[in-house]
């Protein structure tokens, strides 16, 4: 099988977002970077499907320079080689611009299955996988939490849906999948991996001539501080019952 995974590099999570001057985006000179973690479970299940079925794992990434960091990580882990569209406007850009930019190179491909992540962690659009599928003209599903590929000619797949239900599904390839976090166990790169990424291919290409945003970001703001500690004086039963009176007249959850 000819498996496409889709990655993403994000700021980590432990990272205390700051903005840029204009509060269009962050102040991306001073952050720590990482693979998205749904892409990460992506991978995963990619090369545990080569595992079973061999075949190629090809990374597919859309982004500026800095974007190698991961796409190494992603070879160290095992993937063979990596295409990557490489553009600092793809730094922010929206799911449209990212699907297109990603699109042709990947349609030449013609790749059997296509993995991305549910979600990016700093978006959050959820879109990119969705999108894609129209670009490269396959069928799709999303929020998938286990793949079973059937005789090389389509997949059964067992898809989240609300509630605590699941759904079971069968599509013939080549398809669209995005992953759920947790679908499996996540492994590290092994030094050997990481001796052998440094010598995979990773083709570099430009962003497609006239690609231009969908969308434009007009302004950023973190999010307000609302929580404010008031501190209740007195004996503790005339404490009590003005704490009990705020919390029915004010607050209103008595």
């Amino acid at each position: 099988m000819k498996i496409a995974v889709c990655i993403k590099q994000v700021p980590t999570r432990e990272w205390q977002p700051r903005l840029n001057e204009a509060k269009t985006w962050i102040r991306d000179q001073d952050v720590p970077y990482e693979m998205n973690e749904p892409d990460a479970y992506a991978l995963e299940e990619a090369l545990r499907l080569r595992e079973r079925h061999s075949g190629e794992v090809v990374v597919c990434s859309a982004g500026p320079v800095r974007l190698q960091q991961v796409i190494r990580e992603a070879l160290a882990r095992g993937a063979d080689r990596a295409i990557h569209v490489e553009h600092d406007s793809l730094a922010s850009a929206d799911a449209v611009m990212i699907a297109d930019a990603l699109a042709p190179a990947m349609a030449e491909e013609k790749f059997d299955l296509v993995l991305t992540g549910l979600q990016s962690d700093d978006q959050g659009n959820g879109q990119v996988g969705v999108i894609l599928a129209e670009r490269l003209d396959m069928p799709h599903s999303t929020i998938i939490m286990e793949v079973q590929v059937q005789d090389g000619s389509s997949v059964r797949v067992n898809r989240e849906l609300e509630g605590g239900w699941f759904q079971r599904l069968t599509i013939p390839l080549p398809a669209l999948l995005t992953i759920q976090s947790g679908i499996n166990q996540l492994r590290y790169a092994t030094l050997r991996g990481i001796m052998a990424a440094k010598s995979r291919e990773i083709k570099r290409l430009p962003l497609p001539p006239g690609l231009q945003p969908s969308q434009q970001i007009l302004s950023l703001a973190l999010p307000a501080r609302s929580k404010q500690t008031q501190l209740i004086t007195g004996s503790p039963e005339t404490a009590a019952a003005e704490l009990v009176r705020r919390l029915r007249e004010e607050a209103r959850v008595l």
